[in-house]
C-alpha cells in the first residue's frame, strides 16, 4: 500500500469589521491557510471544497479549481500560504472541507480542511 502524502493545514481566520455591516446583516471575514508537505515529494493543489455554516444553521458549498486562481506545486518540506474571505449574514458560523490534490505521479488524493470558526471578536470571551 501507497503512502499517502502527510499534508498539515493550518487556519487563522479574522473578522474584516471595515468592511462588514452588521445593521445589514453582512459580517466579513478573512482567513489565511498555511498548507505544509510534510512528505518526501511534490504535491499540486488542483481543487477546493468549502462547507460554510452560519450560526442559523444555513450551510453554503462551494468548490472549484485551485486557491485564489492558483493551482500550487508544493515541493517536499516546504508550505503554501494563501488568504482569501467569505461573508455570511450571521456574526457566527464555521468553515469546513478539503482540498482535491495530486502526488508526484499524479495519483489523486484529498486532504482534510479541519473546520475553523468565522466570529467577530466580542462574541468570543
Amino acid at each position: 500500500m501507497l503512502n499517502e502524502p502527510r499534508i498539515h493545514i493550518q487556519v487563522q481566520s479574522t473578522y474584516v469589521e471595515s468592511q462588514s455591516q452588521p445593521e445589514q446583516q453582512r459580517f466579513v471575514f478573512s482567513y489565511t491557510i498555511l498548507i505544509r508537505n510534510l512528505g518526501h515529494s511534490p504535491v499540486q493543489l488542483i481543487n477546493r471544497y468549502w462547507l460554510i455554516t452560519n450560526s442559523d444553521g444555513h450551510r453554503t458549498e462551494v468548490q472549484g479549481e485551485g486557491v485564489v486562481g492558483k493551482q500550487p506545486l508544493i515541493p517536499p518540506g516546504t508550505e503554501y500560504r494563501y488568504s482569501s474571505g467569505t461573508v455570511l449574514d450571521t456574526p457566527l458560523g464555521t468553515m469546513e472541507g478539503h482540498y482535491e490534490m495530486v502526488d508526484h505521479k499524479g495519483n489523486p488524493f484529498r486532504t482534510a480542511i479541519p473546520v475553523f470558526r468565522l466570529a467577530i471578536p466580542t462574541l468570543i470571551n
